[in-house]
């Protein structure tokens, strides 16, 4: 399993530069996505391939049986979706720090003094979303909006919906003739699937709103500008 602890301290660092639908979307990712997915999730499909049985003694009928209706974990695809959906984020980070090192370099090469360069510490702690730093932001807002809806299909697309059925018929080889195969705990699999799905589409909600704060934001600064140059020319 990823290591969500040093996961939440990167974002963490990042979330300093978020709007706040920016932290609002963080929280609802750890407490709501990450949190369920450790504390519950697991312990649901824990026995997920060892409780799946089928009614037939042949020889390695359960195992293909269940490769063929779960491909893919649900635990896994959640734990991918968190990390791609996260790795946008990071993108901002090394944005900041990249454009940090050139602004602290070019000070330390004009010997700036130790007061501007104290000025400069609390500059860095208050950057704003402008230029270049406002387009990785909308880009990375936008990166994980396609990310949220790419898994959200595939899990949709593999499982045929969100609802965990209580039994499935097989009839791939090697067993002898149509078998029944019984899902362990399916109401609790698919409260959580649903549940997941939901706080999924909460978070892209939230991206869409977060994305169209900051192009109102950036068309409003705009029209400030042009204004003010405006009433200066005249």
């Amino acid at each position: 399993m990823p290591s969500w602890g040093a996961l939440l301290a990167q974002l963490s660092g990042v979330n300093r530069y978020s709007t706040s639908l920016g932290k609002v979307w963080l929280s609802v990712l750890f407490i709501f996505r990450v949190m369920v997915l450790i504390v519950a999730a697991e312990s649901v499909w824990g026995d997920e391939q060892t409780d799946f049985t089928c009614n037939t003694l042949q020889p390695g009928c359960e195992n293909v049986c269940y490769d063929h209706f779960f491909p893919v974990s649900h635990i896994r695809l959640w734990c991918l979706q968190l990390v791609f959906v996260s790795t946008p984020t990071l993108l901002v980070a090394m944005h900041v720090a990249y454009r940090n090192h050139g602004d602290k370099k070019r000070l330390l090469q004009v010997r700036v003094s130790c007061r501007d360069f104290f000025e400069y510490t609390i500059h860095c702690q208050t950057l704003q979303l402008t230029g270049a730093l406002w387009w990785t932001y909308a880009c990375s807002l936008v990166v994980r909006l396609l990310f949220e809806a790419g898994f959200m299909y595939v899990l949709y697309a593999l499982y045929r919906g969100f609802q965990m059925p209580r039994l499935v018929q097989c009839v791939e080889w090697p067993c002898p003739n149509v078998v029944d195969c019984f899902v362990s705990r399916p109401t609790e699999k698919t409260v959580f699937t649903v549940f997941m799905a939901s706080a999924s589409s909460v978070c892209m909600l939230l991206n869409v709103a977060e994305l169209a704060y900051l192009v109102v934001k950036a068309v409003t600064r705009y029209g400030t500008v042009v204004l003010h140059f405006s009433s200066i020319c005249w």
